[in-house]
């Protein structure tokens, strides 16, 4: 019980240490891809109108993380004025549809009426001038949908928060037809990843190392695992940065601008875009999660004191490369898709 409880410890000050430490530079860069993209045109000039001075779509790509109270230190109070008036903003960040769906539809299992998808049709509803009740349920300004559209659309290109898996009582991969089913019981919901643990350290930065290091007098005295989603969000990132040689935003940025990748351009009305975004990561969070093995079920206990199940997982041999290509794909198009979408909504 002792050594499980110290395990509980070590998972959630690695998660945390971690998420506090970095995850921002995927989501700068995106911004900063942007800001390039969009200088002297009339959507810069739209941009530039909504932001305060020093603010730019790099800076305020990480406000919707920060508003969480998490992520940047304390809420400043437009931040606390914006999570009073959503309390839901949390959810905003993602949607959990299987991985084996071929398309996402809204209404389906894992999704809501304020997930990633619904909440960026809505802040380009708002930005386009289609305010109403019904297209602007949350009441977002125009410069909160601004905020939101700049970093959801780097959140949507992550895969983990699009798709996710489900698993039954045997720790084995189901698909379920109704959200009912997803009971915590005979199916679980592992959060995007969130509570899906691997142990390679071979996925673990430097810093990772290092925090766990200094948590521990013994690093084998424990068993500890990082979620995969914080791989997804923060490690892949790093990863790419290594392999391109960037020590920083700017350099980051210069280099995936420098790079050429096709992407098939969106189609239709700004506000189905979403939808294509998270099909088409759909496919991109089911190879995510191909080949990984379930190896133990694990009972959690978060800060508030409740019980949760986490499950330890094997990464495929190969995850490291393809995780790290895929991560370098997607945000040279999100970065390209962000500047694209404001200039459909500010022409």
């Amino acid at each position: 019980m002792k050594k499980m409880k110290f395990c509980v410890l070590l998972c959630a000050a690695l998660l945390s240490l971690n998420v506090f430490a970095s995850g921002d530079d995927g989501h700068k860069t995106i911004g900063a891809i942007a800001d390039r993209l969009l200088v002297g045109t009339n959507a810069g000039a739209r941009v530039k109108a909504l932001l305060q001075p020093g603010e730019s779509l790099q800076s305020i790509s990480i406000w919707a993380d920060c508003a969480k109270g998490t992520f940047c230190g304390p809420q400043t109070p437009e931040m606390q004025a914006f999570t009073i008036q959503n309390p839901a903003h949390a959810a905003y960040h993602y949607t959990n549809t299987p991985v084996e769906n071929k398309s996402y539809v809204a209404g389906g299992v894992g999704t809501t009426d304020h997930d990633i998808v619904q909440t960026l049709k809505q802040a380009i509803a708002v930005l386009q001038g289609n305010d109403n009740e019904k297209t602007n349920p949350h009441r977002f300004t125009q410069r909160q949908a601004l905020l939101m559209i700049a970093h959801l659309v780097g959140d949507i290109h992550q895969p983990l928060h699009v798709g996710a898996v489900y698993l039954n009582q045997e720790n084995q991969f189901v698909t379920p037809t109704k959200q009912a089913e997803v009971d915590g019981v005979r199916i679980f919901d592992v959060q995007g990843g969130n509570n899906l643990l691997i142990e390679d350290q071979a996925t673990w930065t430097a810093r990772d190392l290092k925090n766990f290091k200094s948590e521990a007098t013994n690093a084998n005295a424990a068993r500890v695992g990082k979620a995969l989603h914080l791989y997804w969000d923060v490690t892949v990132v790093e990863n790419v940065m290594r392999d391109l040689g960037a020590k920083s935003v700017a350099e980051f940025t210069d280099k995936l601008l420098a790079s050429k990748v096709d992407f098939p351009l969106n189609t239709g009305e700004p506000m189905s875009w979403p939808e294509q975004w998270a099909t088409e990561g759909l496919y991109l969070a089911k190879s995510a999660y191909a080949d990984i093995v379930i190896v133990d079920k694990v009972k959690m206990t978060n800060r508030r004191g409740v019980e949760y199940a986490s499950w330890y997982a094997k990464l495929p041999a190969a995850y490291i490369q393809d995780s790290t290509a895929v991560t370098r794909k997607q945000l040279t198009i999100a970065g390209h898709r962000l500047a694209a979408l404001l200039q459909s909504i500010w022409p």
